[in-house]
């Protein structure tokens, strides 16, 4: 779901001539993608009380603010090094609305994961269904969607993480692991896990059913 980096980089060596204009397209044209990143993790209570908008507007601010320092030592990918500064606006956000005001955010009434489309969750409910299985009916496809992604809402942090990370953010093994501080192989293996407890939830929702 992130721009595609080689225009990105042409966008970089702008922004380091000082062409304010690159700076403006760089940050516009990651703007969708970090709202649905936003959107996808910053807690669905929460929302109820902070604007997506706001934080992406924050993200960008901040960014653009550190944009030289980064050029001067890119460590990672742009796109890597932007959400690592929206994740530390979600904890921020986080910590204030369910810290202070937990016991009240807690009363709301809980939603699917937010900013997750359709097409990437069937995607998703492809993998780990057996492909006979898979629903041709819109309605039903609609169902699976909907468990797809109840299950996703029970993984622990960890899991729920990379899962969204690899199919919603469509970010390869090797991104996840600059962005997690891991070896490529354990990246790998963490993601495994993580479907396989996917699966496990997806199949206990079936068989209640």
């Amino acid at each position: 779901m992130w721009p595609q980096s080689e225009p990105t980089q042409e966008l970089l060596a702008g922004a380091k001539q000082g062409d304010s204009a690159a700076v403006n397209n760089l940050m516009d044209r990651h703007r969708d993608s970090l709202r649905r990143m936003v959107q996808m993790r910053l807690d669905h209570k929460v929302q109820r009380r902070v604007d997506v908008s706001d934080v992406v507007q924050d993200v960008l601010v901040e960014a653009n603010r550190r944009l030289q320092d980064y050029i001067a030592n890119p460590v990672m990918p742009f796109h890597l090094w932007l959400r690592q500064i929206a994740q530390d606006r979600i904890i921020d956000a986080h910590r204030r609305h369910r810290g202070s005001a937990k016991r009240s955010v807690d009363r709301e009434q809980p939603m699917l994961v937010a900013g997750a489309d359709d097409h990437s969750t069937m995607q998703l409910a492809a993998q780990l269904c057996d492909p006979q299985m898979t629903p041709g009916a819109a309605a039903t496809q609609k169902e699976m969607v909907q468990a797809v992604e109840l299950a996703i809402t029970k993984l622990d942090d960890v899991d729920c993480e990379i899962i969204i990370m690899r199919h919603f953010e469509q970010l390869s093994n090797q991104e996840i692991a600059q962005a997690l501080g891991l070896t490529e192989p354990a990246a790998s293996m963490r993601y495994l896990r993580a479907i396989k407890r996917l699966r496990a939830l997806l199949n206990e929702g079936a068989d209640s059913s």
